[in-house]
Order: C-alpha cells, then sequence, then structure tokens
C-alpha cells in the first residue's frame, strides 16, 4: 500500500528534526573585529599580507629580499649586475595540478629548468610550490602524489546527513597527513636555507571572515625558527587546498592585543586562481636595481571551453555555473598577471593544459587521468614547451606570433 503524502512530510520532518537535535556545528573562537584585522598577529613576526589593506609591507619585505640575495652572491664571489630573476606562479586546479607536476619534472629533464627567485601558489598550486622551489631533488615527490595517489588518499566522505552539519562535506585528514609526510623540520630548514638567498616562497589562502585575499610568506615563516613554524606551514598549505563546503576550513589563531581569536581560512582560489605578486606594486621600483625578470605562469586547467550535456537538475546546474565562475576567473588572472608584467618589463610565458587532452575524468583525484594527465605535461616539457607569450584571446601585436593553444 502507498504511504500517503501527508505521512511522507511527517517522516521527513521527524527525520530532519532527529538530525538536528542529534547534530551540533563545529565551534570556534570569536573571529577577528573588522577593525582589529591589520593587527592580527600569528606570533610569528612579518609573514603575511593583507593584499586588499595594504602593499607597504610587501614593498618593504621585496627589497629586503634583494639586499640578502646581493649579500649571498656577493659572498659567493659574484660581482657586476644581478643575475635574470625567475618568477614561478601555480595556479589552483584540484587534480589537474598533475599537469604543472609533469610540466615541471619534464623541464627538469630538459634541463633548461631554472632556479626561481619568487615561487607562489594557489589550492594545489601550494602543494606543488614548496616542491618547485627547492628544486628538482624534490621532483620524485611531485611525481609520487600525482601520480600515486586517488580520492581516499586526499579525503574521507563524511555522508550527507554528517557533512551538512559539519563544517565540510568530507574529512581531509588523509590530505594532511600526505603533507605531514614531506613537510617535517628539515624540510622548513632548507627554505629557511632559500631565504637567507633573497629568495621568496609565497602562498595563496582566503579569509572567509573578512572575504579578503591573504598571502603567506612562506620563507619567512621557515626562517622565523620559531616552535610554532611548522604547524602553522601546514596548516597554511592545507587551508589553501580547503574548497569551501567541500572540504573543512583551517582555522588559524591569531591574537590582538592579547585577545585571542581565530581567523577562517579556505582555498585561495576563491579569492585568485593565480597571482604572482600585489598587482599595485613595482618591482623595478622597489629594487632599484636593472635585471632581467622572466615570470612563467601555470595554469593547471584547460584554456578552451569543457563542454557538457547538463542534467536539468539544480545540483548539477549550479555546479556548472560555479564552474564557468571558476574559469572566467581564472582567465582574468591571467590578464592581470599579463598587464603587470607588460608595466613591469617582465617576459610573460603561459602553460596550461592543451586542447588536445581528453582523457575521461571519472571522479575527482582519478588515478588514472592524473598519470596521463602528468605524462602529457612532462613530454611537452622534455620536447621543448612552447610557452605562451600572451594571455588567451589577446590580440598580439603585428607580426607577433599568436599562442597555438595546441
Amino acid at each position: 500500500m502507498a504511504i500517503p503524502v501527508w505521512r511522507k512530510l511527517i517522516l521527513v520532518a521527524g527525520a530532519v528534526q532527529m538530525g538536528l537535535a542529534g547534530c551540533s556545528t563545529p565551534g570556534r573562537l570569536p573571529a577577528v573585529p573588522t577593525a582589529s584585522i591589520p593587527q592580527a598577529s600569528t606570533g610569528l613576526g612579518q609573514i603575511r599580507y593583507l593584499v586588499a589593506r595594504e602593499t607597504d609591507t610587501f614593498a618593504a619585505d621585496a627589497y629586503v629580499a634583494m639586499q640578502r640575495e646581493q649579500g649571498w652572491l656577493a659572498s659567493q664571489g659574484q660581482t657586476g649586475p644581478l643575475p635574470p630573476a625567475y618568477y614561478l606562479a601555480i595556479s589552483g586546479g584540484g587534480d589537474n595540478g598533475a599537469f604543472g607536476a609533469g610540466l615541471l619534472n619534464g623541464w627538469t629533464a630538459a634541463g633548461t629548468r631554472p632556479e626561481f627567485k619568487l615561487v607562489t601558489g594557489v589550492s594545489t598550486g601550494s602543494l606543488i610550490a614548496p616542491f618547485a622551489f627547492l628544486g628538482p631533488k624534490y621532483d620524485y615527490v611531485l611525481e609520487r602524489v600525482y601520480t600515486q595517489t586517488s580520492q581516499k588518499d586526499i579525503f574521507k566522505k563524511r555522508g550527507m546527513i554528517k557533512g551538512f552539519f559539519a563544517d565540510g562535506m568530507a574529512d581531509t585528514s588523509p590530505l594532511a597527513s600526505i603533507i605531514a609526510s614531506y613537510v617535517n623540520q628539515p624540510f622548513l630548514d632548507e627554505i629557511a636555507a632559500e631565504y637567507a638567498k633573497g629568495r621568496v616562497l609565497l602562498v595563496g589562502t582566503a579569509n572567509l571572515d573578512s572575504l579578503e585575499p591573504v598571502i603567506w610568506n612562506m620563507t619567512a615563516i621557515a626562517a622565523s625558527k620559531d616552535p610554532r613554524s611548522l604547524g602553522l606551514f601546514r596548516k597554511i598549505l592545507l587551508a589553501s587546498a580547503s574548497i569551501p563546503g567541500a572540504f573543512p576550513p583551517v582555522m588559524i589563531d591569531v591574537e590582538v592585543n592579547g585577545t585571542r581569536y581565530q581567523e577562517m581560512h579556505v582555498d585561495g582560489g576563491t579569492m585568485a586562481q593565480v597571482f604572482l605578486f600585489p598587482p599595485s606594486i613595482s618591482v623595478s621600483r622597489v629594487a632599484k636595481v636593472e635585471r632581467k625578470r622572466v615570470a612563467y605562469i601555470i595554469r593547471n586547467a584547460r584554456l578552451d571551453a569543457d563542454w557538457a550535456s547538463v542534467e536539468r537538475r539544480t545540483l548539477p546546474i549550479a555546479a556548472r555555473a560555479i564552474g564557468s565562475l571558476t574559469t572566467t576567473q581564472g582567465i582574468g588572472d591571467l590578464y592581470r598577471i599579463f598587464s603587470t608584467t607588460q608595466k613591469e618589463g617582465i617576459d610573460f610565458n603561459l602553460a596550461y593544459i592543451p586542447r588536445t587532452f581528453n582523457v575521461p575524468h571519472t571522479e575527482e583525484f582519478d588515478t588514472n587521468y592524473m598519470r596521463q594527465l602528468y605524462a602529457t605535461g612532462r613530454q611537452m616539457a622534455e620536447a621543448g614547451y612552447n610557452w605562451q607569450k600572451y594571455p588567451p584571446g589577446y590580440e598580439s601585436p603585428r607580426g607577433a606570433t599568436e599562442p597555438s593553444g595546441k
């Protein structure tokens, strides 16, 4: 016998009420009041930049980094002009980070990969960035992580009801364990040694309380030698890859005038898919020296339209629309970086997943998909990657070579 509609509604209402009675949302310390955000401190000194509020600190730190570099080079007996400065920006993209990992390792195999003065990362790019920063000796980590992991190595599903009343639909303790297995104290000491040479590693997160991008100076954190630095370093990497709603946010403890607060940090890709440095900064004016500057941007995504037949249901429609916003934002980020490089006289170079890559993507962190994407990036780099000189759709000057997109 069929159950009447009214009785179904009562059963559903009862189930929801029982769920509400049996579930409680995670607690937290108070968020930092708006007026006090610039004064909030982790206790490790000057280790981050609130991009939307000020740039003077970033400019000052960039100048000091250049002085450290000059001092290091002088100690090695180098005289004359500074050598070229190479910058690397690695975008978000989830398991598409396999492309960037393969590209970097193929670049090493080609024998043309430079040492980078600056490395930045967002989301999956933040997980790649520390290993790219320390160079080819850590290529094995990138290959292992992006070709041997699967969904269960990244997160554990919580189930619909539990996920709804928690702080994310999945538990990212597996990802936290992977981060901890590689990011240990000796690893941090290596990064601190590069800080002394004037090199810089930056990672972006989003402060969900204030809806602001935050850039963390990971080299400064490592060099602080504070006992809390390792834990904070790991937390920031996890936060930068924590997709809101899907993964739990990362709570970062801060103080303002002796009062304890917590900031809620999530995937930096909610603010920017990729970044080089704040566009209001003039590197040439800050450094006050002439040198060749070259920027490489790795976008762990395609640039052509990702066609799909969308189901006529609420969640697929919403997910597709959000994906469209993310793609558009990422392309806008490329134009912002391109504009900055043109203003600063920096050589712009862009890499992205080719339109010819059409391996089926059955689920997030699909091992077979990642292996083949890694192999594609590696093969392209080994053969001599055709870095694109303009963002997608840009009308290049007459006579210049257009990006092939192939």
